[in-house]
């Protein structure tokens, strides 16, 4: 079934020619139209289907500096700053609250993990709490277990993954942009090997700027233009239980189960961190050299899938025609089957862990494609060989957090502002070289 998800009416009729067109309205996208239609800038952002629909309402709704790659922290920092001021800048509320992020752990090697990246992240100015045993079993004792240690990110939070990118594109509107639903983009006009429109199926929109924020269609539709991107999806299945229980964290994770409380009344999130299914598609054969060390080292977690995405054609190796229905009109909304068997496991962790789970009932399941590069670190930055076209794509799980940093970047990028962070370790050229090789420490 859908994730839940705010329903919004958008813009009818595109306009003629813009300043920027962006593709794809998930986090990353409606933040980039977002900040730039807040600038001036004439902005169209156009949607398949519906803005959020896809993985940016799939996700736990984790807004986190903890645990971050070294090359996302600044992000993260930046994007928790710009989360805060949503509410008042849009007059809309994306649910967005810094609660606090508990994690706790019976795995001495995986505290001390923690504790590495806790000395590192001291040095960016991020405050991070060990958990000594003591600490662990009283922030933990809705598990009523003992914990050898734990961490604690004070300025941590959650938002509602219902709401925020949709509320973020009603911002785009009330900045003056506009916003398209229900229209795929079939692919780029070029002149002199430069952008000069995007070809929707509702019409051509005349631009010398867009910006890639297909998530997990990037890849597909980067190959029309004869770009390789490194790109695969695995099949994450997420559960909710209902009524609200007051007494449980706001966001714990454990490597039994996470959990993550749903707006104030709205129920709880539940997930086994890492856990999905691959399910084999014409891209994942082509990246497969790519994808070994990433996928080797999570082998445990990872389970093999069925001819699902396959069928739903994201991770086509094939080209298309502009002139026909393109696979994303023939798929409006990945919205994959979750894994029952996955699901039924998650639950009874649930229950095991937190005894006040034992009382509710699962209200929803469903599943989500989550788009990875191979060093697990989003590619954003202008397109070698194509100038106008940034890509914004690859986040690899963790977009949601760092959806208003990364869509604040990109608007840099295309208005050529100084910007908010650092471009160059997430530029795609990386891909060219062997950097793909590795896989973050964390």
């Amino acid at each position: 079934m859908p994730a839940p998800l705010l329903h919004i009416d958008t813009t009818p009729d595109l306009p003629a020619a813009v300043d920027v067109v962006v593709i794809g309205g998930g986090v990353v996208g409606t933040f980039a139209a977002y900040y730039l239609a807040r600038r001036g800038v004439s902005v169209a952002l156009v949607e398949k289907g519906r803005v959020g629909a896809e993985q940016s309402s799939r996700n736990w709704g984790w807004c986190r500096q903890q645990n971050r790659d070294a090359r996302e922290l600044p992000m993260a920092t930046k994007s928790l700053d710009l989360w805060d001021r949503l509410k008042a800048e849009i007059g809309e509320d994306p649910g967005f609250r810094r609660c606090g992020l508990l994690y706790l752990s019976n795995d001495e090697a995986e505290i001390a993990r923690w504790a590495k990246w806790r000395d590192f992240a001291v040095a960016e100015g991020v405050v991070t709490h060990m958990l000594s045993e003591g600490e662990a079993r009283a922030r933990g004792s809705a598990t009523g277990r003992s914990w050898k240690g734990g961490v604690f990110s004070p300025a941590d939070g959650i938002a509602d993954t219902s709401r925020a990118v949709p509320v973020a594109a009603l911002g785009v509107m009330k900045a003056g942009g506009s916003v398209h639903q229900s229209c795929a983009a079939r692919g780029l006009e070029l002149e002199g090997g430069r952008v000069c429109g995007v070809v929707t199926e509702k019409g051509t929109i005349r631009t010398r700027i867009v910006v890639m924020a297909g998530g997990a269609w990037a890849s597909s539709f980067c190959r029309q233009l004869g770009i390789r991107f490194p790109q695969s999806a695995v099949r994450s299945s997420i559960l909710a239980v209902g009524p609200h229980i007051a007494d449980l964290p706001d966001a714990l994770h454990t490597a039994e189960i996470s959990v993550t409380r749903r707006g104030e009344t709205g129920g709880h999130t539940l997930a086994i961190s890492g856990w999905a299914s691959v399910d084999p598609t014409p891209q994942q054969i082509l990246f497969a050299r790519e994808f070994v060390p990433m996928f080797a080292k999570r082998w445990r977690a990872l389970r093999p899938g069925g001819t699902e995405g396959w069928r739903s054609g994201h991770e086509t190796a094939s080209r298309w025609r502009l002139d026909e229905q393109t696979p994303m009109e023939r798929m409006r909304i990945l919205d994959p089957r979750p894994d029952a068997r996955l699901v039924a496991e998650t639950h009874r962790r649930a229950l095991d862990l937190l005894p006040a789970l034992r009382g509710t009932a699962i209200t929803a399941s469903w599943a989500g494609y989550i788009d990875s590069t191979p060093d697990g670190v989003p590619a954003i930055g202008e397109v070698t060989g194509v100038p106008g076209l940034i890509l914004a794509a690859g986040f690899s799980g963790h977009g949601f957090g760092i959806g208003p940093g990364a869509g604040h970047l990109v608007a840099d990028l295309a208005t050529g502002a100084a910007p908010i962070v650092d471009p160059r370790p997430y530029h795609p050229d990386r891909f060219a070289a062997a950097a793909w090789g590795k896989v973050a420490d964390f």
